[in-house]
């Protein structure tokens, strides 16, 4: 009971740093499809959906992280 906090403090710095990765990869997905949406003159339907996909995960993700409160370095 008294050995509870360290070990707990060690699983959410475990899952916050994999947040963080998280984050970043989803802000690479999202910038990288909204460079080829704006590059692309007749894109379809798909790719719009691709680019409102990858912009509500990388969001979602950054509201989380700021729940948790964890610090993006």
């Amino acid at each position: 009971m008294f050995f509870r906090k360290p070990k707990l403090k060690k699983l959410k710095k475990e899952y916050d740093d994999e947040l963080v990765k998280l984050i970043k990869s989803t802000k690479e997905d999202f910038e990288q499809s909204k460079v080829l949406a704006e590059l692309l003159d007749d894109f379809d339907d798909d790719l719009l959906a691709r680019v409102k996909i990858a912009e509500s995960v990388h969001f979602y993700l950054f509201k989380e992280a700021r729940y948790r409160k964890v610090l993006l370095k």
